[in-house]
């Protein structure tokens, strides 16, 4: 008995079959998400979405061909972003995705598009929520005439898998919308059109474990939920009592909590059913390594005169050599802002004469992108009850550096584990599709499939 679960990220397309009573990965395919739009704006940030669907069609077809025993799909992606369809259930636009700075732009009296929604509606709305980026469209005349719906892109595919032609939208990415009503599970009409906007365009809601239809009228597709709450529940071993640090592009703190109000800078975001999680994000997160890389690989071209194919090489094997450093520096490596104030940026400090060095940046930004988490994380636990005592990771960006597990176990003071797989998003989904088929009774039930790395 095998589970498909279909990751839709930012830079890659990814499906995995699990074994449903062992959990082993038994295959996992990836493709690149090289669909971005040239020719935009410079704010925008917009990928093709008839090309992402083919490719992730693609993808699952090939694996039901290849396995007879298929008993679920389950679909995530990219939270946020926003791809507008007509009324056959067709992209009549770009994806606009969670970059999308569109919303950054100033709209009147000095403020921006995001602030004014904020102000006009009484929801904290950022730059790259869906809402957020259909407001700017529809103040700038952007809204395509045929549209009839919108969504995010793994509702787009979770639908054409399902057979469908109108999209159903898990609170969990609903939420990731903005002007979304978390205590009542539903958008929030009253505010939508306070907007100006038009309500009829926000798809339907769900916050159950539902299977929307049946792939080729045969494997049970369920609704696709947020990537954040995919790679949660394909990550922690226990949805109460683990908290999950995830670095890729981005990075973030999850954990639940049964509060309905979010710390100062935090998210509560829906997972399944009536929980919840308090999610923390960090706009840069393993990005702040690679800027890191990028700067020493510019210094090497700029001092040899000589084009260098990367720095990792000698960063990795300074961090082999030296698994720690006297006199540290101070780091905060907030080099794209946050969502409350995306003008922010990155800052250094304590530099002296003898930690003006290459290795002293190179662990200063790890412990700079391990504070700004933590720091996310003692707000989080200052306003609800829970404090979870277990640590997991997932994610390339802390995956595949362990320096950066050990100074993440340190600051947080738990030992860290990471799971055996490295698709947590689309294990995650595959994991959320069996309960909602019914193999599984609860989802804490089905999480037991997850092994870690000894």
């Amino acid at each position: 008995m095998k589970t498909i679960g279909l990751d839709i990220g930012t830079t890659t397309i990814c499906a995995i079959t699990v074994d449903a009573e062992s959990g082993e990965v038994v295959k996992s395919t990836t493709l690149p998400n090289d669909t971005f739009l040239e020719n935009v704006k410079p704010f925008e940030k917009i990928q093709n979405p008839s090309v992402i669907l083919d490719k992730a069609l693609t993808l699952v077809d090939d694996l039901c061909k290849e396995f007879d025993d298929v008993v679920s799909i389950g679909v995530t992606g990219q939270m946020h972003g926003l791809v507008y369809l007509d009324e056959k259930g067709d992209a009549v636009s770009g994806l606009y995705i969670w970059q999308d700075a569109s919303a950054n732009e100033i709209y009147k009296d000095g403020k921006t598009y995001a602030q004014h929604l904020t102000e006009l509606t009484g929801y904290k709305m950022a730059s790259g929520f869906g809402a957020s980026t259909y407001f700017y469209h529809n103040e700038n005349n952007m809204v395509p005439e045929n549209a009839a719906t919108i969504c995010t892109i793994h509702d787009y595919a979770a639908m054409k898998l399902a057979g469908l032609t109108k999209p159903v939208m898990h609170t969990s990415d609903a939420a990731s919308y903005g002007l979304f009503d978390i205590k009542n599970a539903r958008f929030d009409e009253a505010a939508i059109r306070k907007a100006g906007l038009n309500f009829n365009l926000f798809p339907a809601v769900t916050k159950e474990n539902m299977i929307l239809g049946k792939k080729d009228g045969k494997i049970p597709v369920s609704v696709a939920i947020g990537d954040n709450q995919a790679s949660f529940l394909g990550s922690v071993c226990d949805v109460d009592e683990c908290l999950l640090v995830n670095v890729g592009t981005g990075s973030q703190i999850s954990f639940a909590t049964k509060a309905d109000t979010a710390a100062d800078g935090l998210e509560i975001r829906p997972c399944v059913g009536d929980s919840h999680l308090m999610v923390g994000s960090s706009l840069c997160g393993g990005r702040a390594f690679a800027l890191l890389e990028n700067f020493f690989r510019k210094t090497a071209e700029l001092v040899t005169g000589e084009k260098v194919g990367n720095a990792y090489k000698g960063i990795d094997k300074f961090l082999e050599e030296n698994e720690k450093i006297e006199n540290s520096i101070e780091f905060s490596t907030l080099f794209c802002g946050t969502r409350e104030n995306p003008d922010e940026r990155a800052k250094i400090s304590s530099l002296g004469i003898e930690n003006f060095t290459p290795g002293h940046f190179i662990y200063g930004v790890m412990h700079g992108m391990a504070d700004e988490l933590y720091s996310m994380y003692e707000k989080g636990i200052s306003v609800c009850k829970e404090r979870p005592c277990q640590l997991i990771a997932s994610g390339n960006g802390i995956r595949k550096n362990v320096a950066l597990q050990r100074i993440v176990s340190e600051i947080f003071k738990m030992e860290l584990k990471i799971p055996k797989h490295k698709e947590e998003a689309a294990y995650g989904s595959a994991i959320f599709s069996l309960t909602s088929a019914g193999f599984y009774d609860t989802i804490q039930s089905a999480l037991q499939l997850i092994q870690y790395e000894s």
